[in-house]
């Protein structure tokens, strides 16, 4: 079986999505002294913001695991592709530019990536380059499950369509 029709990446995107919720989870119910850092939006913007996202994630959870069950055959594929490709979108979106921002920041082109000041500290630096690689690496899984479910579920589409009708 090739990797990228592995149902595997599945359960990696879903081990993502945990943790990503749960720390969202974390972030709503211990917010710290100023989570909005200072913006114009107040409490009640961040703590929507953060519920968006948390139920955005769990819904992708639910999609990635369906995408390796046995079950999700019965499902026309769009049900599922149309999450996996706006969720791949959006982790696209933001850990590619990530993994740019740090490779600025290794290099010591940019020591506080493309719009922070040059004198970050260390924890500031390394904090960085971890939330950088975390989103990177949902990108790369969530994609992976969707490249692979795509090519599965169409083998058995074509299959199912092929079959002759009674």
């Amino acid at each position: 079986m090739s990797v990228l029709r592995s149902s595997r990446w599945a359960y990696g995107a879903l081990a993502w999505l945990i943790f990503f919720v749960l720390s969202h989870v974390v972030l709503v119910l211990f917010p710290g002294d100023d989570p909005t850092g200072d913006g114009p939006w107040g409490m009640t913007a961040y703590v929507v913001y953060n519920v968006v996202l948390i139920v955005m994630s769990a819904v992708g959870a639910a999609v990635v695991v369906a995408t390796a069950r046995p079950p999700a055959r019965l499902l026309p594929r769009w049900v599922l592709l149309t999450p996996l490709w706006i969720g791949s979108v959006l982790l696209v979106v933001r850990g590619v530019p990530g993994m740019a921002e740090n490779l600025l920041m290794v290099t010591g082109i940019r020591r506080g990536g493309f719009v922070g000041t040059q004198d970050i500290s260390v924890g500031e630096f390394w904090a960085g380059i971890g939330i950088n690689t975390y989103f990177f690496t949902g990108a790369v899984l969530l994609v992976a499950t969707t490249v692979s479910y795509a090519r599965r579920s169409r083998e058995g589409w074509q299959q199912r369509s092929a079959a002759p009708s009674r």
